[in-house]
């Protein structure tokens, strides 16, 4: 057997191991609460009163116009000179989720906007309040549009988990670092790194594909019995 072939194979549990305990906890809840943070910044981006707008449009523009790597050194390194102390993977999650939250309010308020005004009325004139108005009508609508974007959001957020590892959270990509470490063999391992991230990322990608078809089905569906 070749020498890459059996380090890549001795190598792969570990990597793996990293995967699944680090890496995609850390992805899912970081979209998660980043979802959740983009649809209420949305929200109060449309809707909202002036000085809370002011607020986090202030946020949005903080997160999305510097880089995650900075965010994270500022959140794990910075902090604790104010006394604020956070472990590696706490810290990793608040920057992640802050910048998915600044990208996705992005996403959710241009989707909302896009919906016709007339639905708001349609739902208005059938005794609707604006809550009602919101949650049956203008966002489903909208989160049949958002879908594809939120997805790409969400398989780019899984590759930029591999910045964690500088601030020492133990994911997938610091694991090859320290098997680097002892062996000495960066390009194989690195490589092998790559090969996973790009595995991952085809999945999720297929998996989006479907699922938009059956939106797109369901939307069609929904038209020609409207």
């Amino acid at each position: 057997m070749p020498h890459w072939l059996q380090l890549m194979l001795e190598s792969l549990p570990t990597l793996l191991w990293a995967a699944l305990i680090f890496t995609v906890p850390l992805t899912l809840l970081s979209f998660a609460l980043g979802l959740i943070a983009g649809l209420v910044t949305a929200l109060i981006r449309l809707f909202g009163p002036k000085p809370l707008v002011a607020l986090v449009r202030f946020y949005v523009w903080i997160f999305r116009g510097t880089p995650l790597l900075v965010q994270l050194f500022l959140i794990f390194y910075g902090l604790p000179s104010v006394g604020i102390l956070l472990d590696a993977f706490p810290a990793a999650l608040i920057g992640f989720t802050l910048n998915i939250g600044a990208y996705t309010s992005e996403i959710i308020r241009a989707v909302i906007g896009s919906v016709p005004k007339g639905q708001w009325e349609a739902s208005y004139s059938i005794g609707m309040t604006w809550n009602q108005a919101m949650r049956r009508t203008i966002l489903p609508q909208a989160g049949r549009v958002a879908v594809p974007p939120l997805s790409n959001t969400f398989i780019s957020l899984v590759k930029d988990t591999s910045l964690a590892a500088a601030i020492t959270v133990p994911e997938m990509f610091q694991a090859a670092q320290r098997i680097v470490a002892t062996t000495y063999e960066p390009l194989i391992l690195y490589v092998e790194a790559a090969a996973l991230y790009l595995a991952l990322s085809s999945v999720l990608s297929a998996l989006q594909a479907r699922l938009e078809v059956r939106l797109n089905r369901y939307g069609g569906f929904l038209e020609a019995n409207a």
